[in-house]
């Protein structure tokens, strides 16, 4: 089968080819040494082939070997088909099952080792796959350690656990006599194309892919929510679909967008209060195990964000983290710094990607259970169709057979001597008959009343026969009505399919509006900031250095350094601002609205400056300068909290080697208006100034 046209990465929706890559780089043999420049058009023979035609065999090939890769990837591995719900190794593992089903459990090695005729990918990836579907159990039973979902606990290996099909998995899944079939990868076998599913799999066990170009996230639903949910849409109302997550949990579906590109849930874990510095999580958020749960919890006690003794994990059959407090503690605060700073809080992003007619398209979870109703319609029609025409034969040949055995006509052929006598005379019998018959007689019909043997005639019942035949035609009659009123005949089998199978799936995640906590609200001041003035580094917990203030991991510092430089950056456990700190303190989450009074020595032109400021918008780790040029010195720093506050006269003292008369004298600064934090400002003086102190 000669692969397709495939698209580019960024067009996933057009039709794309199952076929393998012909070539990879392994397989691609060294190139030939290159052949001499092609001549000039003028100079080339008439008819001679382009430079890659056949005598470039390898050009194609390149030219379209990842496009092929992509599309196998995207069509015969990472996402799943609409008519079934299935990647192509869930569909061959259940054929599997399927075949080899006689209602107990098979060892989980051999049903992998027997799946390797249908996928040639290694047993890892079949053994993962069933693995998963043990867990969720829909359409798999599992026996034995299949591991646990909720700590991460892997599976025992294959040789070791065992599995069947679920009740669930032969009705719905299974029927012969509907399934397209095609040939298996090396044509020893039959798989079929997609299995005749008659529910929507995909969003019951939900589904996720990495593909080239192109990803999947299917979140499972709930059984009850998708049964009712197709009755609603077979009545012709409305519905709306949320998912239902094995683990629980809390989630916030405002944002769902049915499933599609671009929304957003946010789910969170079941915290409860046991005692006055205690915590228990019963339910974890989607896609997190309690082992990954624990350690985001440590981290974030490890870097301060949040305070706790120690984390025990009592996790069986159900989730218990106890969160041990510290004495002091107040509960409310620690449950929303464990949404915030752990994974008790996560944010989901859906992506519902299915394969429909060779090609990958993004839909919304209604738009896919409307479809796989509708499917799942047609199956039934089909269903009932094949057993009409079932009944239909059954009645033709159980009616030939009383007429045969009641009408003696098996006497017409005692004295035929040849084979064609005896059909004629059989033909001749039935005759009289025929009006009585739904259709022809055929060849096939009378050799089938040949076989009839003596001892079946010499006990044959009219009685029984009759009784029979009412059977049927009562059944053919039950059949044509349920072909003629098919709508209400589907209601009553997802009914009927929610009543057998719903029991004990009650809906685990619960719906609410989850509000935003902001990390700045909970964030504790747990943390001792400090200041190395001389090297210019700040950190956390440095009891050998200079102590500045109580403050939290998400706090930014703002420090000023003697070479007129300013920086701001996040507190950490060491941080490099710049050497010869002058001032430094902890940014206020609104902003700094500090005055700042600053005398500065400029290198370049040698005089004393004074300006006030206040620092505005910054960006942190950038470095600002406040002088005019490099070199430059402060010499004295004021910082007030409000402008009424701020220095207003100040005594400067010049160098003794300068040729200024009066060396010492008062300056007022109560004239300076606030500036830009770059302004250059007003001179004090022209000489340079050995120190500045307030008056």
């Amino acid at each position: 089968m000669s692969p397709r046209k495939t698209p580019k990465d960024d067009q996933p929706e057009l039709p794309l080819s199952t076929a393998a890559p012909e070539t990879t780089a392994a397989a691609v043999p060294a190139p030939p040494a290159a052949p001499p420049p092609p001549p000039p058009a003028s100079e080339a023979p008439a008819g001679s082939p382009p430079p890659d035609g056949p005598e470039a065999p390898l050009a194609q090939s390149y030219r379209k070997w990842f496009l092929d890769y992509a599309s196998y990837v995207i069509l015969d591995r990472a996402v799943p088909h609409i008519d079934d719900g299935l990647k192509p190794v869930q569909r061959r593992i259940l054929h599997t099952f399927w075949e080899q089903d006689d209602g107990r459990f098979h060892k989980v090695a051999n049903i992998v080792g027997a799946c390797m005729r249908f996928h040639p990918h290694g047993d890892a990836s079949i053994g993962a796959a069933l693995v998963g579907m043990g867990q969720r159990g829909f359409l798999v039973e599992p026996q034995g350690n299949f591991g646990n979902m909720l700590t991460g606990d892997e599976a025992a290996a294959p040789r070791y656990i065992e599995a069947r099909l679920t009740a669930f998995a032969r009705e719905v899944v299974f029927n012969p006599k509907t399934t397209v079939w095609q040939l298996s990868y090396d044509g020893r076998a039959k798989e079929p194309v997609t299995l005749p599913a008659k529910f929507p799999l995909v969003l019951l066990d939900g589904a996720e892919g990495i593909a080239v170009g192109l990803s999947t996230r299917i979140l499972p639903h709930n059984f009850n929510d998708l049964c009712r949910a197709a009755i609603n849409h077979l009545q012709g109302k409305r519905f709306r679909i949320v998912p239902d997550f094995p683990t629980g949990g809390i989630a916030d579906f405002s944002e769902y967008n049915d499933g599609e590109r671009g929304g957003r849930i946010k789910v969170r874990a079941k915290i409860e209060v046991r005692s006055k510095y205690l915590l228990a999580i019963t339910e974890l958020p989607y896609g997190r195990t309690t082992e990954a749960l624990i350690e985001s919890i440590l981290a974030a006690n490890a870097k301060g964000k949040l305070k706790v003794k120690h984390v025990d994990d009592n996790t069986s059959e159900s989730v218990e983290i106890l969160v041990h407090l510290p004495q002091g503690s107040d509960t409310d605060q620690v449950i929303r710094q464990l949404y915030v700073f752990s994974d008790c809080e996560v944010s989901i992003a859906p992506a519902a990607c299915v394969i429909d007619r060779d090609k990958p398209l993004f839909l919304g979870v209604s738009e896919i259970l409307r479809r796989s109703v509708d499917k799942t319609v047609q199956l039934l029609k089909r269903e009932l169709e094949i057993r009409l025409e079932e009944l239909e034969q059954q009645w033709h040949w159980d009616s030939l057979e009383r007429i045969f055995i009641e009408e003696r006509i098996y006497r017409r052929i005692e004295k035929s001597q040849t084979w064609e006598s005896v059909l004629e005379e059989i033909r001749i019998g039935l005759k009289p008959f025929l009006k009585s018959l739904r259709r022809e007689v055929t060849t096939e019909d009378i050799t089938r009343l040949t076989e009839i043997r003596i001892k079946r005639i010499s006990a044959y019942n009219r009685f029984q026969a009759d009784e029979a035949i009412k059977k049927i035609e009562a059944e053919i009659k039950e059949t044509k009505h349920h072909l003629k009123h098919l709508t209400p005949y589907a209601i009553a089998w997802f009914e009927r399919l929610q009543e057998k199978y719903g029991k004990g799936h009650k809906r685990r995640t619960t719906y609410d509006e989850i509000e935003q906590i902001s990390a700045a609200e909970v964030v504790s001041a747990n943390q001792r900031l400090y200041v190395n003035r001389e090297e210019g580094f700040i950190g956390l917990n440095w009891r050998q250095h200079e102590f500045v203030t109580e403050c939290t991991i998400l706090d930014d510092v703002i420090c000023f350094m003697a070479d007129g430089t300013m920086k701001v950056a996040r507190v950490a456990d060491k941080v490099f601002m710049g050497r010869e700190i002058l001032h430094v303190a902890v940014l206020p989450k609104e902003g700094d609205q500090a005055f700042y009074t600053m005398i500065y020595q400029d290198k370049e032109s040698g005089k004393a400056f004074a300006k006030k400021f206040q620092v505005g918008g910054v960006t942190r780790d950038k470095l600002y300068s406040l002088v005019p040029s490099e070199g430059s010195r402060v010499v004295f720093l004021d910082v007030a909290k409000v402008e009424s506050s701020t220095t207003r006269k100040v005594n400067v003292t010049l160098s003794g080697r300068c040729a200024a008369r009066i060396k010492e004298f008062e300056y007022d600064l109560s004239p300076l208006t606030i500036g830009q934090r770059g302004a250059k400002g007003v001179t004090v003086t022209q000489w340079p100034i050995r120190q500045v102190k307030r008056a």
